[in-house]
């Protein structure tokens, strides 16, 4: 009989968190540098992700880490990125796909450029990462964690974000709707090759800095969801620690929303 410690337990494996030095993406690090995983932080901002990289160096001292570029609408950079991971680590056993980077439009300003801008990113990024890894994962039978959002399952009501810089491009709703179908996709197609892809939607999990400075925006936010309040960035760690490990070795194909029951109305 397994215990609950032993499937939470990644020690030796290796994943490639993009995105890894981001509000979501560092705490799905963090998560995953506590379970025993060695980690490779994948940003366009090497800075940022230099420093998260001290960090964990510092908080989880017994495992390895280090740190590479990548942007998503490169797919030199994408193999760079792969390829490296390899080289310093021997192989991929978790890739976490929660790069991303958009423009803030409404349906009003939203042009062509924007759109294809977004998509680029958002889904055809993380299909192009997701192939590039995927010999890698076979030879390890790994797991792919990809992030969606609410905003893949629902609209947003454009009354809450009058009066702020804030707005949620269509774009970025129907990339994020066509991660979680990739994910189910990719579900089936690479089940025979025991690799397991999954997903998690967050809710309202915004900057502090934007909250501090549009308070009224934060309260729209609170007031719109069953919970009540904003999600806390930590609070992404629990079911990301489950879905990259033993402890759901049978799901695959599946979105797990963490939204403080924002999608349930």
């Amino acid at each position: 009989m397994k215990s609950l410690k032993s499937l939470f337990n990644l020690s030796g494996k290796t994943a490639l968190v993009t995105g890894g030095a981001g509000l979501l993406g560092g705490e799905i690090a963090d998560a995953l540098a506590e379970q025993g995983a060695n980690i490779i932080i994948a940003s366009r901002n090497l800075a940022e992700c230099k420093k998260k990289c001290e960090q964990l160096k510092n908080d989880y001292p017994d495992i390895q880490v280090d740190f590479c570029h990548i942007d998503l609408v490169e797919p030199e950079s994408i193999k760079k990125c792969v390829s490296y991971s390899e080289e310093a680590f021997g192989n991929i056993d978790i890739l976490i796909t929660c790069a991303w980077s958009g423009r803030k439009n409404s349906w009003d300003t939203i042009n062509d450029e924007d759109w294809d801008h977004d998509i680029e990113v958002c889904l055809s990024g993380v299909y192009r990462l997701i192939k590039a890894s995927t010999n890698a994962l076979k030879r390890s039978k790994g797991v792919v964690l990809n992030i969606g959002s609410m905003y893949g399952h629902v609209a947003p009501d454009y009354r809450l974000y009058e009066g702020v810089p804030q707005a949620n491009p269509p774009s970025y709703g129907a990339a994020k709707a066509g991660v979680i179908q990739l994910t189910k996709y990719l579900g089936s197609f690479l089940a025979k090759d025991e690799i397991r892809v999954n997903c998690i939607s967050p809710g309202p999990f915004p900057f502090e800095h934007v909250i501090n400075e549009f308070p009224e925006f934060k309260q729209k936010l609170c007031d719109k969801n069953p919970m009540g309040r904003l999600g806390q960035a930590h609070e992404i760690k629990g079911a990301a620690a489950f879905l990259c490990s033993d402890a759901s070795s049978y799901m695959t194909g599946q979105n797990i929303c963490v939204d403080g029951g924002w999608t349930i109305w």
